[in-house]
């Protein structure tokens, strides 16, 4: 697993030091697969410090707004790390992924335009002819393309800021779970069949099809992921 620290670069000093840091801790902590394995991610006050080029004060501002949003806890004399949700959080959290997600895709029928739809099509076009396995990597990077791709052509705003922190979460896990259980061909085939369903302008069915994808991911973590609450450092 890539360090946060190696993930960010040095900000600039012409704005809020604390949005700065902010920003850039967020961005790093939603590049990481956070359920790559069972090491605890520390975050090192010193060394993010040197990494962002700024004092420990905007740092520590920084670590208390991410733990408000429940992206880092904070351990008196231990310091801060990142959260790992246990199995029953990263269910719940895509249950109502799956409501929002499911009415997102609702709303591109009623708001996106031809271009904008076509464009979910082109993302799979390397994927064709039983591909998806032999580019898991790469199909795993598509694949959340493609649902922050629903959320944006919804045309709701409030649905994006709503699932702004949720993604952090869910896109790691679907980083973990996209290659167990030939999930990754079930996976392509469920997006085409969402995206025929946005072409047609079928609302019901799209809705009700996106949301059956995601409550399937839903069933296989809490079937397939006890290794999420194990203990720091422990392999699944």
């Amino acid at each position: 697993m890539a360090d946060v620290e190696a993930l960010i670069r040095p900000i600039q000093v012409d704005a809020s030091l604390t949005n700065k840091a902010y920003d850039a801790l967020k961005g790093a902590i939603a590049s990481m697969n956070i359920y790559q394995d069972g090491a605890e991610q520390r975050l090192d006050e010193r060394q993010l410090s040197e990494a962002l080029g700024v004092s420990r004060t905007p740092i520590r501002e920084a670590l208390v707004r991410l733990e408000q949003e429940g992206l880092v806890r904070i351990v008196p004399r231990r310091g801060a790390f990142v959260v790992r949700k246990s199995q029953r959080q990263v269910v719940e959290m895509i249950v109502v992924w799956a409501a929002l997600e499911s009415m997102a895709a609702r709303l591109v029928t009623e708001n996106a335009t031809d271009a904008e739809i076509a464009s979910l099509r082109r993302m799979f076009a390397t994927f064709e002819n039983d591909q998806v396995e032999a580019k898991i990597d790469e199909y795993s990077e598509t694949n959340i393309r493609f649902h922050q791709a629903l959320l944006k052509m919804s045309g709701n705003d409030l649905i994006a800021q709503m699932t702004e922190n949720l993604f952090i979460h869910m896109g790691a896990i679907r980083m973990r779970t996209i290659a167990e259980d030939n999930r990754a061909s079930r996976s392509i085939i469920d997006h085409m069949n969402i995206i025929e369903a946005l072409e047609a302008r079928d609302t019901e069915l799209a809705e009700r099809l996106a949301r059956q994808h995601t409550l399937d991911l839903a069933a296989h973590v809490e079937k397939n992921t006890r290794y999420l609450d194990r203990g720091p450092q422990q392999d699944p």
